[in-house]
C-alpha cells in the first residue's frame, strides 16, 4: 500500500467535503500540520468541525482557516493568542465546545481504540459537564465524556519510514500521537522520511497501522512567546 505522497494537496486528494469533522494534533505553535491546514485552506473546504487543543493564533496554525471562516466548530482546550477566534466566538459565528486538556487527549485516545465512552472526575460540578451523563463509583461522582471519532487526523511528526513508523519531538509528542489514532484516515507530514526497518523500534512512538498517507516538506520553528533579557 502506497503511503508517501508526494505533495499535502495530493495526500488529501478525495478526503475532503464540506461539514466534516477533522482532529489535528499541536500544542501551543508546536507540532502544527501547518502544510496539511494551508492545503485544507487552498481547498476551500468550509463548515468544519476541528478537535485540536488549541487553534493556533491569526496567521498560523487553525488560524488561517478561521480568517476564511471555513471552521464552523473548536472543540478545544486553550483559546489564547488569536483574536479572530476570540471575535468569532464572542459575535457568535464560531461554536465552541470546552475541554479540559487531559480530557480531549482521552476523548481522541479513546475514539482511537474503539472506545465510545469513558468516566472522569475532570469538570464535575462545573460548567463542562452540564448536560453529560453523572454517575457515582465509590462514593464519588464522576461524568461521562464520548470518545472523538473524526472524518480525517491531520498530524505533525519529526520522522518516519515508508510504513508510516512515527517519531515525534518534544512537545509536539503531546497531542499529535491521539489526533492520529481517532482519525478515520489519518494523513501525517514530516520532516524526514527514512526507509523502512532503519528505525530502531524502540524509539517509534506511534506504529504505521494508524497512518494512511504521508508527506515530507520543510517547516516553520515559531516560537510563540519570546522573552529576552535586555542587552546589557
Amino acid at each position: 500500500m502506497k503511503k508517501v505522497y508526494g505533495s499535502a494537496a495530493e495526500a488529501l486528494d478525495g478526503l475532503l467535503f464540506d461539514g466534516m469533522f477533522v482532529a489535528s494534533g499541536g500544542f501551543g505553535l508546536c507540532g502544527i500540520p501547518e502544510l496539511l491546514l494551508q492545503a485544507i485552506k487552498e481547498a476551500g473546504t468550509k463548515d468544519m468541525t476541528f478537535a485540536s487543543n488549541n487553534a493556533g493564533v491569526d496567521d498560523f496554525g487553525i488560524g488561517i482557516l478561521l480568517q476564511t471562516k471555513q471552521v464552523k466548530k473548536m472543540i478545544s482546550s486553550y483559546v489564547g493568542e488569536n483574536a479572530e477566534f476570540m471575535r468569532q466566538y464572542l459575535s457568535g459565528e464560531l461554536e465552541l465546545e470546552f475541554n479540559p486538556q487531559g480530557t480531549l487527549a482521552e476523548r481522541m485516545r479513546a475514539g482511537g481504540c474503539g472506545i465510545p465512552g469513558f468516566y472522569t472526575k475532570t469538570g464535575v460540578g462545573t460548567v463542562i459537564a452540564e448536560g453529560k451523563e453523572h454517575k457515582d463509583f465509590d462514593g464519588e461522582t464522576y461524568v461521562m465524556e464520548r470518545g472523538i471519532f473524526a472524518d480525517l487526523a491531520i498530524v505533525k511528526a519529526w520522522k518516519a519510514d515508508e510504513t508510516g513508523n512515527l517519531v515525534f519531538r518534544k512537545t509536539a509528542r503531546n497531542f499529535n500521537p491521539p489526533a492520529a489514532m481517532c482519525g478515520k484516515t489519518c494523513v501525517v507530514e514530516v520532516e524526514e522520511i527514512v526507509e523502512t526497518g532503519s528505525l530502531d523500534p524502540d524509539t517509534i512512538h506511534l506504529p504505521g497501522i494508524y497512518v494512511h498517507r504521508l508527506i515530507q516538506g520543510a517547516h516553520e520553528k515559531r516560537i510563540e512567546q519570546r522573552t529576552t533579557r535586555p542587552a546589557a
